[in-house]
Formats: C-alpha cells, sequence, structure tokens
C-alpha cells in the first residue's frame, strides 16, 4: 500500500474532506487565458469560436471555447479534434490550436471540422491530469459505466465531460467520420498521478513503465480493420518523420496494453474498450477514431517537437482518409 502520498490514510478511499485537501494543495502555474484563449482570439477571422459553457469553480474564469470551421456543410464527412482532456498534458492543447492556425482551413475543404482545444482548462493552469474534484476527466465520458478503482476504472460524470457531450450533440451530427484525441504520457504519472490515484481509491500503488516516444491508443477492433490498419500506420509514419515511435515493452506490450503494429496498441473489450472506460475517443460514432500519446520528458523531444508530433498526426490521419474515401 502506498504510504508516502501526503493525502488520506492508506488503505481508505478519499472522503470529501480528502478532496478538499487535495484541491487546496493544487496551484496555478500557467495562463489559459494567455496561452489558449488569447491564441484562439486572432481564429475568429477564418473559424466560428463558440462559447459552450463555463466551469463552475472560480466565478466563470474557465470559459470553454470550441472552434467550428465557417464553410459548415452537411454533405462533408464530420471531423472532431480534442485536446486538454487532461488539462497537464501541453501538447495537446497547443497541438490543436497549432492544427487551426496551419492547416485546418485547407483541411476544411473537405471536412466539416471541430476543435476542442482544451476540455479541462482547471487542469491546463494547476498542470493537473484531474478535475477541481478530483476526478480523471477521461473516464467521465460514459458515466453509465461508472464502477471501480484504479486506472480501468470508469469515472462519474464531470462538468469538463458533460458539456462536451452536450455541446457536440446540440450539432445534430449524426455520423462522425474521424476523432482524434490529443495526450501524453508524462513523468509525472508515475511521480503523482498514480500515487495520487492509489491513495484516493484506497488501493496498492502499482508502478507504470512510461513509454519513450510517440504511440497510439485505439480499441482493439479498429486495429483489425484494414482500412483502420493503414490509416494508423499513416499517423504513425507521419510522426516517424517527427520524433520518435514508442517501443513495445519486454512483454510486447505498451501501457500494458497488446500491440497492433508498431506505435499503436490496443484497448481490448474485455476491458470495456474506450467507451466502457469512459474515454474521450470513445463517446463519438467515428470509424476512424484513436487517442495520441507523446512523451514530453525523453531526452529525445522537445516542446516544440512534442507539439509538431501531434501536428502531423492530425494531418496524415486527415490525408489517408481522403485517401481512402476520396
Amino acid at each position: 500500500m502506498d504510504r508516502c502520498y501526503p493525502i488520506g490514510t492508506p488503505g481508505v478511499p478519499w472522503g470529501d474532506a480528502e478532496r478538499a485537501h487535495w484541491r487546496s494543495t493544487r496551484t496555478i502555474q500557467r495562463s489559459y487565458q494567455n496561452e489558449v484563449l488569447d491564441e484562439l482570439e486572432p481564429l475568429k477571422e477564418h473559424y466560428e469560436i463558440q462559447h459552450y459553457g463555463s466551469l463552475s469553480q472560480d466565478e466563470g474564469r474557465y470559459r470553454l471555447h470550441a472552434v467550428k470551421t465557417c464553410n459548415w456543410d452537411p454533405a462533408k464527412p464530420c471531423v472532431l479534434v480534442t485536446g486538454g482532456v487532461h488539462g497537464y498534458e501541453k501538447s495537446g492543447v497547443q497541438g490543436a490550436i497549432r492544427f487551426l492556425q496551419t492547416a485546418a482551413q485547407e483541411c476544411s475543404k473537405k471536412y466539416n471540422i471541430v476543435v476542442i482545444p482544451c476540455v479541462s482548462p482547471w487542469g491546463y493552469e494547476t498542470i493537473q491530469r484531474w478535475t477541481c474534484q478530483a476526478c480523471d476527466p477521461n473516464r467521465s465520458f460514459n458515466p453509465s459505466s461508472a464502477g471501480g478503482t484504479g486506472l480501468h476504472a470508469a469515472g462519474t460524470a464531470t462538468e469538463e465531460g458533460a458539456a462536451v457531450i452536450a455541446f457536440l450533440d446540440s450539432l445534430g451530427v449524426e455520423q462522425w467520420l474521424c476523432h482524434v484525441d490529443l495526450h501524453e504520457t508524462t513523468d509525472s504519472d508515475t511521480k503523482e498521478f498514480l500515487p495520487a490515484l492509489a491513495a484516493r481509491d484506497g488501493i496498492e500503488n502499482v508502478p507504470k513503465l512510461i513509454p519513450d516516444g510517440f504511440y497510439l491508443v485505439v480499441d482493439e477492433e479498429i486495429g483489425q480493420e484494414t482500412a483502420q490498419q493503414e490509416w494508423l500506420t499513416a499517423m504513425i509514419d507521419a510522426v516517424r518523420k517527427v520524433t520518435h515511435i514508442a517501443p513495445a515493452d519486454q512483454e510486447g506490450k505498451i501501457i500494458g496494453l497488446p500491440v497492433l503494429q508498431d506505435g499503436v496498441c490496443g484497448l481490448p473489450s474485455s476491458i470495456g474498450g474506450s467507451k466502457g472506460l469512459g474515454l474521450c475517443m470513445g463517446f463519438t460514432n467515428a470509424p476512424y477514431r484513436a487517442t495520441t500519446e507523446v512523451y514530453p520528458d525523453s531526452q529525445n523531444a522537445t516542446e516544440e517537437i512534442c507539439i509538431q508530433a501531434q501536428l502531423a498526426c492530425i494531418c496524415a490521419a486527415l490525408d489517408q482518409i481522403t485517401d481512402v474515401t476520396g
């Protein structure tokens, strides 16, 4: 049992007091206004910026914004890019913004595009994986499956997840073609998040190996379809030109999941897949959907390289689908 984490009693799940104690120890370390909202402001010339809600804490400090292409056409396929579901994963947020600043306008000639660059702004400012309620937002997109403890347990609804779902429902898109959800895997997972998770749930802290490099997480069945296999390969090959791809571990796995092809690991249906786990990746009906993961703490990576890797992945994803669907 992890007896090092400073909050709570070992073996006893947190209650409201422990969550409040945890929240009181989090501090603002960067600016959502300066690094996200101010970066979106100039994009109003080319895109529709939609305010789709606000988080309840801090008197509306955290206004939630989505970016939608202006030349929306019901006849065009619909694409979703999400970043900052885990707010501490900076290149996911900045990679989504970089896509808007560079390639998205050209891509909008073929696709209707929605980008939600920072799903969890409180997490972005405090550099935290969790919401201010000590809940994992990337386990909150299917509240009906909530239950269990630990990394592979689905969580209850969060403001962040509920706001995204409500906004996308309001668009009336019956069928999404593609959803790319941008993430990072960082050393803070082993130093802070996993010990905190064990303390919060009253379970044993089991250390995890952090993969060194970029990789994709998909539902196992997607990785078994020929068109999707080629799609995944195209993304990995594009990112390989920017940064290194994470190798499988000694058991032939990445983050404990079976490797489906180089740099791609699959969520088996036996653990519920992305939908059962309440992952952001799993709440749309897109046949082309994946979660990116890049390792910013690598000796061979920089913040800019990580952003460029996210951008390369998105662009390759859309280019490959164009080749398949015409």
